[in-house]
């Protein structure tokens, strides 16, 4: 018998570069010369993870700078370049996703108003986590996809939602808060699910499919 888990998806909402300096500078600057040029007031710049809950067990998954430690503990399913192609040939230029068994998000206790419950079903948790590796990679912190914005660790989280029927409408930063990147993974999601390779047909066969498979395990 399977114990019984509740089933969960938890969005936190983490401060760029909390506990880093060089990245929490890099944002302040960023941020500087983008209100600047589009004649607005500065904002606070947020990154997110998620954290889901399934009867196989609880899932950490974000996208973050590859440490100097291998990757399988800590669930790495896939690697994509920073700044630009070419600079991915090194380590310091790369980023990874992560779907980390019973893993932790750094600097968690930084989060603001988290973590936020967006779904409490078993499906669509479910998917989530199998759709983990079908996140695209490209260079982070350009827009390749031609989306209008940057692809970075918040395109893996609402991508991930946005694919697994998750209500993103309602999902907003923190007060006075912004999210890069939120708008590239939406774009490609939807992107994706409109073309005949992976249609809103095939989203919601897959849906139907977690939760069969899902069904099956407790039997």
């Amino acid at each position: 018998m399977i114990p019984s888990v509740q089933p969960a998806v938890d969005l936190f909402w983490i401060p760029l570069g909390a506990g880093g300096h060089v990245v929490h500078w890099n944002g302040k600057i960023y941020e500087a010369i983008k209100a600047f040029v589009e004649h607005r007031p500065r904002r606070a710049l947020y990154h997110t993870a998620l954290e889901v809950r399934v009867p196989d067990g609880r899932f950490v998954i974000e996208s973050a700078p590859i440490p100097g430690r291998p990757g399988r503990e800590r669930g790495v399913v896939a690697e994509g370049p920073v700044g630009t192609s070419w600079a991915g040939r090194f380590r310091l230029f790369r980023y990874e996703i992560r779907r980390w068994p019973e893993g932790s998000i750094p600097d968690a206790n930084e989060a603001v108003g988290s973590p936020i419950r967006v779904a409490a079903d078993v499906a669509r948790a479910q998917l989530i986590i199998d759709l983990v590796p079908s996140v695209p990679s490209p260079v982070w912190g350009r827009d390749e996809l031609n989306t209008g914005d940057m692809w970075n660790s918040n395109s893996l989280t609402s991508w991930l939602l946005e694919r697994a029927g998750v209500n993103t409408r309602q999902i907003r930063p923190p007060r006075d808060g912004r999210a890069p990147g939120w708008k590239a993974g939406l774009v490609v999601a939807r992107r994706q699910m409109e073309s005949g390779s992976s249609s809103s047909h095939e989203q919601t066969t897959d849906y139907r499919s977690a939760s069969c498979s899902i069904a099956a395990r407790r039997v």
